[in-house]
């Protein structure tokens, strides 16, 4: 649930069938390898992070779900905007259970505006879960913070290992990236 009470469902590829879903949006969000390489390129390396905050908070009751820690469990939690030459295109939220910032991983606490992609991308220890989706609607509170204006939001999250440690990416595909 989100925190004011609208639940954010979130689907498997498989699920999407039903879903009026562009090819150019399910190659966007089902693409397994590195998004912020993939802006870069999109980009002509007119690319930046734009931090928004990075605090220590408690997850979403789902987002705890999803990464299978305790609920009201701390998390730094770290908000930014994606750019491609200074126009937003996505907004990222990530989750990184404290525990997971100990020892050679507390190196993803100190990102500030650096893309985390290219920090999980190098790192040999990384492995991926299933990508899921959802499609954000204004209603939400998070949709405030995408920055995107009265259409829906489709996004996708995936829980990350490092280290065998998990941390939750979510990543939310603002309209302005489809008519870059």
């Amino acid at each position: 649930m989100s925190s004011n009470g609208i639940s954010q469902r979130w689907y498997q590829r498989k699920q999407l069938f039903s879903k009026h879903l562009s090819a150019d949006k399910r190659s966007w969000l089902f693409d397994t390898s590195s998004l912020t390489a993939r802006l870069i390129r999109y980009s002509s390396g007119n690319f930046h992070v734009e931090l928004l905050s990075q605090i220590i908070g408690r997850p979403t009751l789902d987002e705890a779900k999803a990464l299978n820690i305790a609920t009201g469990q701390y998390a730094l939690i770290r908000q930014v905007h994606l750019c491609c030459s200074n126009k937003i295109v996505v907004y990222a939220r990530t989750v990184i259970p404290l525990s997971t910032l100990k020892g050679a991983e507390r190196s993803y606490g100190t990102l500030g505006s650096r893309p985390l992609g290219a920090m999980l991308f190098a790192d040999r220890s990384m492995r991926r879960n299933e990508i899921m989706v959802t499609r954000l609607l204004p209603e939400n509170a998070l949709y405030e913070k995408t920055g995107a204006q009265g259409e829906a939001v489709w996004g996708r999250r995936s829980v990350f290992y490092v280290g065998e440690k998990p941390l939750l990416v979510s990543e939310y595909y603002l309209p302005s990236l489809f008519s870059y």
